[in-house]
């Protein structure tokens, strides 16, 4: 049956993986088209650029200088852009199975919760344990009195019951009898 399970549940994480690398190829070939998409447009705004420079210089003079800084900034911005989305691709996952008796990180708290709450649950389970055996103790000790009183109880009411119904002679030796188990006590 653990076979079975284990192999369901593989089955069902690689299923998963594979989900979510083609979420992730997906999302990266948007990013590829749209960075193309951008340096496409960085290109025509370069040879509107050059097409403009030659047009402009064939108008004007060489010794006009043209005015290209907001150009350059529209352009820095678009640089700033294509990095920006360089950047938010997403990085490589690795998945890591770790069975740690030890935290990595955060020792000191570890132990500091960890170690007290188990002293906390050991000190209530001892407590626990020795009202339990106390409690045993004490129920067994009230059945021993209680069986003790009974037969007490059972020989009394013999006596008494032989000691009423018999002649004169019977109750002495009982007198004496009792006398003589009071002597040896």
């Amino acid at each position: 049956m653990e076979t079975n399970s284990n192999t369901d549940k593989g089955h069902i994480e690689r299923e998963t993986l594979q989900l979510v690398l083609e979420e992730f190829t997906l999302e990266q070939k948007t990013n590829n088209q749209h960075i193309e998409a951008l340096i496409t447009a960085v290109k025509n705004v370069e040879d509107k650029i050059d097409v403009f420079k030659k047009e402009h210089r064939i108008e004007k003079n060489v010794s006009e200088q043209l005015d290209i800084k907001q150009i350059e900034a529209i352009l820095q911005k678009g640089f700033l852009d294509i990095k920006y989305m360089i950047g938010r691709q997403p990085k490589n996952i690795v998945k890591k199975f770790q069975i740690l008796l030890f935290p990595e990180q955060d020792a000191k708290l570890f132990y500091k919760i960890v170690f007290s709450r188990w002293f906390l649950w050991l000190a209530i389970m001892v407590a626990l344990s020795n009202l339990y055996n106390w409690g045993i103790h004490y129920s067994d000790n009230n059945k021993e009195i209680e069986i003790q009183q009974i037969q007490n109880d059972r020989l009394r009411k013999a006596w008494e019951y032989m000691y009423d119904n018999n002649n004169k002679e019977t109750k002495k030796l009982m007198k004496k009898a009792y006398i003589n188990s009071l002597e040896n006590k």
